[in-house]
């Protein structure tokens, strides 16, 4: 290889053969799973990120209900969101008789809680589900997780974490997964095989701690990347590989509106290599690829395209949200104004979004359930693994092969597409009376929302890092940097979320 790219691995410390090494992946799927689930167990419902919202609109699917307005919380969400709802992610003890919360309805007399059940009950029945024009996959795949346990006999909030615990089953293929971009993309650099699946086995987002639909988006787009690199660098594509690669693009848009950015540079990367294709004149050879590719991302996408135009008004379906919550779109000439081209602002939303990324964004007694020493070393990092990266990949000396070369640059635009993306909406807007983003923080800094950049951002971020230790010839130094940071991750994490575990609330005591 060139100039010494797999240098590091020529003496590793220890000799793993394959098999060998697919066992550490599977026991990093295993200890991903046991991650995801103790700190899901940990926290109670339902959290501020609209936890009990999508729980409506999988239940609603459970029923055989596609929703079609921005309609009221189903019948069955009701007594669910009234006798399970920790008060702790959005209230303050102040404002509770006695300076305290109150403990869970389930462990008082019937008699005591009454009305307070009542009157909770009847405001939920007031509750509309903005969420309602989402697409699908996730509440599909939820819907039937759903009807699965209660037919094992789960129910009351049983059935609620039996919901929330299917993220275990995300976090071990998305690991899984992990390792297989890794593997594609460094062949011969066992740290960053290894390194990539270990960090996603020890990521402290607390999406994964959540009923949202944000889970899907790293494990479809994981996939639809992963098979995208094998479509740039086959000679003629086969009909199979097309097929794969656009449903995993359509499963991409099905699970996340916001996941459009990552289908725009998907569409540049296929363009690419039609004109490779076409270059070499093997365009004829891998027509019958390249149809197939556009009709499985292609159909899919149109229907529920469609589907939302004619429910919702418009092909987004995102209109009666912004309306409901009484967004407004500024003027153009009013955008450059916004805090976001100053120095301080720009660093405002990126190190907000890098920390919601890595973290996530539950509230806690209304304060972020996170530390700023924590944030702003999760933020440092990112942007400076990440510039490490791009500055070694223009400098071609640095990458073994072309192919790597085209794979880590698509992963860097899948990444920034997103980053600009939410940028764009944070400007558009006028965010009115809104909590979040507000006229004071006008800002979309939900990390989530660009999960599905994770294993393509995790790829930039660990070779960033590789380069930053280039001249570094010891062989334990990479692994020792890797273990130092995963115990950073999960020390820091259990620090912060600690108060959580206590909980009236939550699996442990229910």
């Amino acid at each position: 290889m060139q100039n010494g790219v797999n240098a590091a691995d020529s003496n590793p410390p220890a000799t793993f053969s394959e098999s060998q090494e697919r066992r550490i992946v599977w026991l990093l799927c295993l200890l991903a799973a046991v991650h995801v689930f103790v700190f899901s167990a940990a926290a109670p419902f339902f959290n501020n990120v609209d936890e009990q919202i999508h729980l409506d609109l999988a239940v609603k699917y459970s029923q055989g209900h596609l929703p079609r307005s921005l309609e009221p919380v189903s019948a069955e969400v009701v007594p669910y969101a009234t006798l399970y709802g920790s008060p702790e992610y959005v209230g303050i003890p102040a404002n509770f008789p006695g300076g305290q919360f109150p403990p869970p309805p389930w462990t008082q007399p019937l008699e005591k809680v009454r009305p307070a059940l009542v009157a909770k009950t009847a405001a939920w029945r007031t509750v509309t589900n903005y969420e309602a024009a989402q697409p699908p996959l996730y509440y599909t795949v939820a819907a039937l997780w759903w009807r699965l346990g209660k037919g094992c006999g789960f129910h009351d909030g049983r059935l609620l974490y039996w919901l929330r615990f299917q993220n275990l089953l995300v976090v071990a293929i998305l690991v899984w997964m992990g390792f297989a971009a890794a593997r594609l993309v460094f062949p011969g650099r066992r740290f960053l095989r290894l390194g990539v699946p270990a960090l996603l086995a020890s990521l402290p987002q607390s999406a994964f701690y959540s009923i949202q639909n944000d889970v899907l988006s790293p494990l479809a787009f994981g996939a639809a990347f992963i098979l995208l690199v094998r479509l740039l660098r086959a000679d003629v594509p086969g009909v199979r590989l097309g097929t794969l690669t656009g449903l995993a693009l359509a499963a991409t848009f099905l699970a996340k509106i916001s996941n459009l950015p990552l289908l725009a540079v998907s569409g540049l990367v296929v363009l690419f290599k039609i004109g490779c294709l076409a270059r070499s004149g093997k365009l004829r050879a891998a027509g019958l690829a390249l149809a197939a590719l556009a009709l499985c991302v292609g159909l899919p996408m149109i229907a529920w395209l469609a589907w939302s135009k004619h429910t919702f008004g418009d092909f987004s379906g995102t209109a009666a949200k912004i309306q409901f919550l009484n967004w407004t779109y500024k003027p153009f000439g009013e955008w450059w104004h916004h805090p976001i081209f100053t120095p301080h602002g720009l660093w405002t939303f990126v190190s907000g979004l890098m920390a919601t990324f890595w973290q996530g964004e539950f509230l806690w007694h209304r304060q972020p359930l996170a530390s700023p020493v924590v944030d702003a070393i999760y933020a440092i990092s990112s942007v400076g693994f990440v510039g490490v990266a791009v500055i070694a990949l223009l400098s071609r000396s640095t990458v073994s092969t072309e192919p790597q070369r085209q794979a880590l640059w698509f992963g860097f635009w899948s990444f920034i597409a997103t980053v600009v993306f939410l940028g764009f909406l944070s400007i558009i807007y006028d965010f009115q009376d809104c909590f979040y983003p507000s006229r004071a923080h006008p800002y979309f800094t939900s990390g989530r929302l660009m999960l599905g950049a994770l294993i393509p951002f995790l790829l930039l971020y660990l070779y960033g890092l590789d380069r930053a230790l280039g001249r570094v010839k010891n062989n334990w130094i990479r692994p020792l940097v890797l273990i130092g940071m995963i115990l950073f991750m999960l020390i820091s994490e259990i620090l912060i979320d600690w108060r959580l575990f206590p909980n009236a609330y939550n699996w442990f005591h229910m």
